[in-house]
């Protein structure tokens, strides 16, 4: 994230923790977009990240007595989203029945022993298309939703959100090395789906697109 953001925000919150009636607004604006996106790729419900993001700026500001540091307010705004979310998600009817292992999103890997390595595409191939790009950035947007709770959020905060290791772990109530750690099988876990789709979709509709 941009430096000028960062002090963007906590410029914000200072504004807002004096009372200033503008900055409720210009703090909605700024936050409301974040923390829906971040709600419906958690949530998997566009209906349901709608709440959460309006649940979540409410309990912001019903506890906005307990932020104390204004240039942490974003980790502290993503804390109360998160927990918003978590609930929402255990209630809501688009949540799985169960939890599937990160294994199950795994790259195949071929070989065995040292010489064992993973099937990835070469994504320097992809096509200069439009269409191509946008419907790639369809399967990433799945492939992220479809990641288990734990890596999926962890992915969110750091590759999307760009939060630090350390504020990623504090919004999310565990080690630095444990975000670490999910953070890598994610990244791993988030080659499967693109990748078959660059090794079977994306030849398909490069052809349709030249004729």
């Amino acid at each position: 994230m941009q430096a000028e953001e960062r002090e963007r925000e906590s410029d914000l919150a200072r504004r807002l923790m004096a009372g200033e009636r503008e900055a409720f607004d210009r703090f909605i604006e700024h936050f409301r977009p974040k923390i829906f996106q971040y709600s419906w790729l958690m949530c998997g419900d566009r209906e349901d990240a709608e709440e959460v993001a309006q649940e979540a700026l409410l309990k912001v500001f019903e506890n906005l007595d307990q932020l104390r540091e204004p240039d942490r307010a974003r980790a502290w705004v993503f804390r109360i989203a998160k927990n918003v979310c978590l609930m929402k998600r255990r209630k809501s009817v688009y949540a799985p029945a169960h939890e599937l292992s990160l294994d199950e999103f795994l790259p195949r890997s071929e070989g065995e022993g040292k010489g064992r390595r993973l099937q990835i595409a070469d994504w320097s191939q992809v096509p200069d298309s439009q269409a191509l790009r946008a419907e790639l950035s369809e399967v990433l947007h799945k492939a992220i939703a479809e990641l288990p709770e734990n890596y999926r959020s962890v992915l969110l905060l750091r590759d999307v959100e760009e939060f630090s290791t350390d504020e990623a772990a504090n919004i999310l109530d565990v080690s630095a090395d444990v975000v670490k750690t999910r953070l890598h099988r994610a990244r791993l876990a988030m080659r499967k789906t693109p990748d078959h789709y660059l090794q079977t979709a994306r030849p398909a509709l490069a052809a349709t697109e030249e004729r």
